[in-house]
């Protein structure tokens, strides 16, 4: 109660505000917003030069986590302070994933193929190979 209230306005900073601007972005800074309790969050904004802290940074990970469906260490959040950083692990994260998603299909339908099969597929890739190479 000895506290003075906050005035929930964004920190003067060194950095230049700059607004989110795809989806991932948009999200990461409702979640900063949030956390923080202040009005608006750029995306070069440190978490910690925002008056964030470890529990804060916490909370930030485990909101970034639940939203995004990703798993990410603690740690992620300290390495990607900002919103920009953060988006980008996200991408990455959801490529690699969705590269193992098709992968893992990938390997299903290989695994369930016949004999006779693989080997009318791999007739038909040769075929395909002599008559692109220009030698057949």
């Amino acid at each position: 109660a000895a506290l003075p209230r906050p005035d929930h306005k964004r920190p003067n900073l060194e950095q230049t505000y700059v607004p989110p601007r795809g989806e991932f972005e948009k999200e990461l800074a409702r979640i900063w917003t949030e956390v923080l309790g202040i009005d608006t969050v750029g995306i070069h904004d440190n978490l910690f030069d925002l008056g964030g802290h470890s529990l804060a940074a916490s909370r930030v990970i485990s909101r970034v986590i639940q939203t995004f469906q990703l798993k990410l260490p603690i740690k992620a959040i300290f390495d990607a302070p900002t919103v920009a950083a953060m988006a980008s692990v996200i991408t990455e994260n959801q490529v690699k994933r969705a590269s193992e998603a098709v992968l893992n299909r990938m390997l299903s339908e290989v695994e369930a193929m016949t004999e006779d099969e693989a080997q009318k597929l791999l007739a038909g890739e040769n075929t395909r190979r002599s008559k692109g190479d220009g030698h057949g």
